[in-house]
Formats: C-alpha cells, sequence, structure tokens
C-alpha cells in the first residue's frame, strides 16, 4: 500500500460522507430525517439522479444550481463535502489505519457541529453522545491514557459551565449555550485535560477574528449577539488531535 493510500482514500470518503451530513444538517433542525427515502432536491423535492450527487463535482458542474428546477443549491452542501474531505485527508496524514479512521470521524462530526450550530445555534445531545462513545473508544489507539480523557471530559464540562454560571448570575442574561460546555467535556474526553487550555485560547481567537471580520465588512456586532462559540471549540479541537497524535507518533 502507497504512502498516499489513507489520505486520499479518507479525503475521498469523508466528501462522501460530507453529501450525507450536509442533508443531516439541514433536515436534522427541520425535524426530517435523512436516512429515509430517496435524496431529493431541497427546492422542488424532486428526486435526485447519481450524477446529480457526485461530491462537489455535482455542485461546480451544475454552478450551484439544482439541474431539476434551477433553484440554488443550499452552499451548505458543498461547505460541508469540502470540510468532510480536508478532514479526512488530515488524518490519513498523521495516521493510518484503524486510528486515520478514529481521527477522521471526529473530523467529520465535527464538521457536522460547526454546521448545525452556524446555521441554527443547535448541538443535538445524541450527535454529542456519539463523539463522547467515540472518545472513549479512542482511549485504546491513541494517546492520551483514560485516565487523563476522564479528568478532560469532566473539566471540560465543569469549566465552561462554571463560566456560563458565573455571567449568568454577573450580567442576569445567559452567556454561553447550553450544548457548549458539553461540547467542551466531549472534546476533553478526546484530547485529555492538558489540551484544554489551548483549544479553548483558539476557539476564542476564532471567535474574535470572525467578529472583526464582520465588523471590517460593515456587518453590525452587537454586544448580545448570539455566536456559535460551539462551532469555534469545533474548529479549535480538531488541529488539537492531529498534532497531538502527529507529536506522539
Amino acid at each position: 500500500m502507497s504512502d498516499p493510500f489513507w489520505p486520499l482514500a479518507l479525503a475521498a470518503l469523508g466528501a462522501i460522507l460530507g453529501s450525507f451530513l450536509a442533508t443531516v444538517a439541514i433536515r436534522w433542525p427541520a425535524g426530517r430525517s435523512a436516512l429515509t427515502g430517496r435524496s431529493a432536491c431541497d427546492a422542488c423535492d424532486r428526486a435526485l439522479s447519481a450524477v446529480d450527487l457526485i461530491p462537489l463535482i455535482s455542485f461546480a458542474a451544475n454552478r450551484g444550481r439544482a439541474r431539476c428546477c434551477g433553484a440554488a443549491i443550499p452552499a451548505l452542501h458543498w461547505q460541508v463535502e469540502a470540510g468532510c474531505a480536508l478532514a479526512g485527508l488530515l488524518a490519513g496524514l498523521v495516521a493510518s489505519g484503524g486510528a486515520a479512521l478514529l481521527i477522521a470521524s471526529f473530523g467529520w462530526l465535527l464538521v457536522l457541529v460547526i454546521a448545525l450550530d452556524a446555521t441554527e445555534l443547535w448541538i443535538p445531545d445524541p450527535l454529542l453522545i456519539i463523539l463522547a462513545a467515540l472518545g472513549i473508544i479512542a482511549a485504546a489507539v491513541l494517546t492520551p491514557a483514560m485516565g487523563e480523557r476522564i479528568i478532560g471530559g469532566i473539566a471540560g464540562f465543569g469549566s465552561l459551565w462554571l463560566i456560563g454560571f458565573i455571567y449568568q448570575r454577573l450580567r442576569g442574561i445567559e452567556g454561553l449555550g447550553g450544548a457548549d460546555p458539553k461540547l467542551f467535556g466531549v472534546i476533553g474526553l478526546w484530547l485529555g485535560w492538558r489540551m484544554l487550555p489551548p483549544v479553548l485560547l483558539l476557539a476564542a481567537m476564532v471567535g474574535l477574528g470572525v467578529v472583526a471580520w464582520r465588523m471590517m465588512t460593515g456587518r453590525a456586532v452587537a454586544r448580545d449577539d448570539a455566536l456559535p462559540f460551539g462551532a469555534y471549540l469545533a474548529v479549535a479541537a480538531y488541529p488539537a488531535l492531529l498534532l497531538m497524535v502527529r507529536l506522539s507518533a
């Protein structure tokens, strides 16, 4: 097996899974299942053919519009597909075999977290439970050991919950979404407690960068605007895991 196999294979698999996860991100908040029925156009509900479902390529070939009715295809489709392809590629560059697949799975699910939180400010508990279960399984093949992961899970949840509690008591308004501490706890299960401070710092920097970009592009930013901090945590967590795996190799 040649060296490029795992990066290319996981990038291709990521793009394919990304097509499904994009559908999940669009349908789940609306209470629709992505597991039943044939793939259909978001605009006219016509069944899509295989040629319409080639990840990234179909979107580009049709210039972002549905062949069946000409309606604009939500950009979330290609964004999730590209994000999952990139997550798979990076996982294959730092590991191989089952370890690479496990790392990629973390990245793919984080892409779904980002998509849901960025568009709906919502991270469902079932998704967090799946991520937590995979984090425990990862202890068998990845560092750190289970002890550091358990401490990381408790410290991650407890630290953000405490910050949110103090903010609410001082300001009288909710400062963090209820899912953010849970997600940080899940990240702690994957990375261990030692990586939590840099992940939190990087997430905060990402958030500040987003706010700065909105201000530079002329969009109003108010002090009480809701921001998808869970998405920022997810963006910070995946490179942290990749770096940790790379350094331990």
